[in-house]
């Protein structure tokens, strides 16, 4: 009787056990994931003009308290949720309180390291946390790719050049152009997540993923931006012919700006066939630093440039030919006018129509419209020849002259005569240093200069005359002592 008694008691708590287990397990909190909407995350790609990085995630919860909030995870490339990526919500949250469902709006980080294996999983604010199962996409597969296309247009490698040429034995290296490394748009080689697909004659090559590819057989080679599942064939470069040379002579040399160019601005871009390595030359005569593949050149000559392919060199040239025009001057850089001299100074060219225009100490000599012109006042002297039509381009000289009395002058004039020969303030030479400081009022204590190192060119504008001659005062300060008087200007 007492051993029935103890079976009856221990099953009674056995089914107890077994009923209270089963109400606390239907109770507990949990998040059931629903089928994804898409098959794969290809964000970045330009629709309707914009990046295009919204997806939806809907799932059911249970037994969670008011006031819960949830958040879209995304495993990290390797397709695990140790170290998850964060995803960005979009918006709030569509809840159905009825149905205890909730759908979230999201964005993956556009800096998103590329992967086929991405899973997602939601996971509560709660302590501690509850996550969800992975969701699976359209295939009912867990597992999945997930890109952010950063960089979404065709490129170039190889500068842009179609072709490139190597030795038997040897190689070239082809990489993704980028001119302007500080342009971050301007290239998918500023972008450092990107991976690439290099390929030749059509068939994929195997184990390349950087920004350059050395080509070690003939065929024809390009790249494409490598976007997994989310790849496009129109993110692909330009298709590159490399050939092979014995002698690597194979080797042109071309000009932007055609040969003959306008030597104007910057100059012509010279670039060489695609090789190694590169040494340029003008007239024979090395030019030091040129050792990339382009040279800007802005002057006539005959270029030669020395290409190595990698087991063999070759050599190309250009009679670079200007049809801009030629132009001298037949005045020294310093010249000392003795009292009472002028210097006569002629301009040759060969210039279509040139004009001219001269200036003394920066300022336009007026009526001063020929190739040559008759000196015979100190200062400093500058000629712009111009040619307008075909080329247009100019050409400008500069010389100084000087007097044999201003050297050994010490006496600071007080009278400028604007009608004369010299119709500025000259001061002799000793005060002439960037030491030394100018400073000239007017009579209503307007200060109209006020420089260092003065170069006896003022006044550079028209003085206003009244009833009287305007009369300005002057401050000299520097290693000669300090200077102060008047000066008077008249007509």
């Amino acid at each position: 009787m007492i051993q029935k008694t103890t079976l009856s008691a221990y099953r009674f708590i056995l089914f107890f056990s077994i009923v209270f287990f089963t109400k606390t397990s239907t109770h507990a909190q949990t998040i059931v994931p629903q089928q994804l909407n898409f098959e794969r995350i290809c964000a970045g790609l330009i629709i309707d003009g914009a990046p295009f990085n919204e997806y939806t995630v809907t799932f059911s919860y249970v037994d969670f308290p008011a006031g819960t909030t949830f958040a879209v995870e995304l495993s990290n490339d390797a397709g695990s949720f140790t170290t998850p990526t964060a995803t960005t919500t979009i918006g709030t949250p569509v809840d159905d309180p009825v149905l205890k469902q909730q759908t979230i709006k999201f964005a993956v980080p556009t800096n998103l390291k590329g992967s086929n294996v991405y899973s997602l999983r939601v996971k509560s604010n709660t302590t501690p946390a509850v996550n969800s199962l992975s969701f699976k996409n359209l295939s009912n597969s867990t597992s999945f790719a997930a890109y952010y296309s950063t960089y979404v247009s065709s490129f170039f490698i190889n500068d842009k050049m179609p072709t490139a040429t190597i030795c038997a034995g040897g190689s070239v290296s082809l990489s993704v152009y980028n001119p302007t490394p500080n342009d971050q748009a301007s290239s998918p080689a500023n972008y450092s997540n990107l991976k690439y697909k290099w390929f030749k004659d059509d068939v994929l090559i195997t184990g390349q993923s950087g920004t350059t590819l050395v080509a070690n057989a003939t065929g024809t080679y390009y790249a494409q931006l490598d976007y997994g599942l989310c790849s496009e064939d129109n993110l692909s470069s330009n298709r590159v012919s490399v050939t092979s040379s014995s002698s690597g002579s194979a080797v042109t040399v071309t000009s932007s700006l055609g040969n003959p160019f306008c030597a104007s601005g910057a100059g012509t871009i010279l670039t060489a066939t695609s090789g190694n390595s590169y040494v340029w030359r003008k007239d024979g005569v090395l030019i030091s630093g040129a050792t990339s593949r382009s040279y800007s050149a802005n002057e006539s000559g005959l270029y030669t440039v020395e290409v190595n392919f990698g087991g063999c060199t070759g050599t190309g040239t250009i009679d670079l030919k200007s049809n801009s025009f030629s132009a001298s001057i037949d005045a020294p850089d310093e010249y000392e006018l003795k009292d009472g001299e002028t210097l006569s100074v002629s301009i040759t060219t060969d210039a279509t129509t040139p004009t001219y225009e001269w200036y003394l100490n920066n300022n336009l000599i007026s009526g001063a419209t020929t190739g040559n012109y008759l000196v015979a006042v100190r200062g400093n002297y500058k000629v712009i020849i111009s040619q307008s039509s075909g080329c247009i381009s100019t050409k400008e000289f500069s010389f100084k002259v000087t007097s044999q009395s201003d050297s050994n002058a010490t006496v600071i004039p007080n009278i400028i005569k604007l009608s004369g020969l010299n119709p500025y303030w000259n001061i002799p030479d000793v005060y002439k240093n960037d030491t030394t400081k100018v400073l000239i009022i007017s009579s209503n204590g307007d200060k109209v200069l006020d420089v260092v190192n003065y170069q006896g060119d003022w006044p550079q504008s028209s003085i206003e005359f009244k009833n009287v001659n305007p009369v300005y005062y002057y401050v000299i300060q520097g290693d000669a002592g300090e200077k102060k008087g008047s000066i008077t200007v008249i007509k």
